[in-house]
């Protein structure tokens, strides 16, 4: 029996852990791990024992974003099913980031794409110094519809306005600067700086901390309505759907330049 995609377990202080646990592909996206990440965090959310949650991934790298090889299978759903890939995508997405107990994510090695939308999801962020971070989805020709949330209220609008529309990759010095990540380590040390944040969260009462995270979320307007989910979910489906799409996607997969990128010098 192959192990699960997305891992969770509960320690005995009430720290559970999610683990992203594709490695094979370096986390990359696809339904069963947005599915994965959706179930385990619906299954944590009903358990009153956690206190914290720790998100983080096996293998080299922590996330290389969408599965660009499983985004071309998905061109060819019908309107109905890609809407409804998006909505779990949305979902998932929501479910982290509003989560009732603290988060903390653990980055290491590359974070592209939809993974930078989970790091962002979370309360807390630590990364490798060594780590890379990208918003990458608009040089296949789709957009980053459902972590624009997330994204904005991590780093602010003008931050996700540029890395999003650039796409350009940027270190975790960079990361840290712009407040996707609140610290940064040698990969060696990753391990006690996340010891001595969640050490910290246990310091708090459990309620206590469950009402001051829903506080920060209900004055600083960072809930997601499910309108808005849907129409976050609409734009991202039509845009997978698009011939741009499909030209960017099979140009990556091709190893080309798209029909768009520049040609020559004039």
């Amino acid at each position: 029996m192959s192990e699960a995609i997305v891992l969770h377990t509960v320690d005995t202080r009430g720290v559970a852990t999610v683990t992203l646990n594709r490695p094979e592909l370096h986390n990359a996206y696809n339904g069963d791990l947005i599915d994965g990440i959706a179930a385990a965090f619906g299954a944590l959310r009903d358990d009153p024992a956690v206190r914290a949650v720790i998100l983080r991934a096996n293998g080299k790298h922590f996330s290389a974003g969408a599965d660009l090889g499983w985004l071309r299978q998905a061109a060819d759903f019908t309107p109905e099913q890609n809407l409804d890939f998006s909505l779990r995508t949305t979902g998932a997405m929501r479910a982290l980031m509003e989560f009732p107990a603290p988060t903390v994510a653990l980055v290491h090695g590359a974070c592209f794409g939809g993974g930078t939308g989970l790091v962002a999801a979370c309360d807390i962020a630590i990364a490798g110094t060594d780590s890379t971070f990208a918003l990458t989805e608009v040089r296949v020709g789709v957009n980053p519809a459902p972590i624009m949330r997330p994204m904005n209220a991590a780093i602010g609008p003008r931050q996700a306005r540029r890395y999003a529309l650039t796409g350009e990759r940027f270190d975790a010095a960079e990361a840290r600067r712009i407040g996707l990540v609140h610290e940064t380590a040698p990969r060696e040390a990753l391990e006690a700086a996340l010891s001595r944040i969640v050490d910290a969260l246990l310091l708090g009462g459990p309620q206590a901390l469950r009402e001051t995270k829903a506080l920060a979320f209900a004055v600083g307007g960072l809930s997601t309505d499910d309108t808005t989910v849907r129409a976050m979910a609409t734009v991202a489906a039509k845009r997978r759907a698009s011939a741009e799409a499909r030209e960017g996607l099979g140009a990556f997969l091709a190893k080309r330049p798209p029909a768009w990128a520049p040609k020559g010098n004039g």
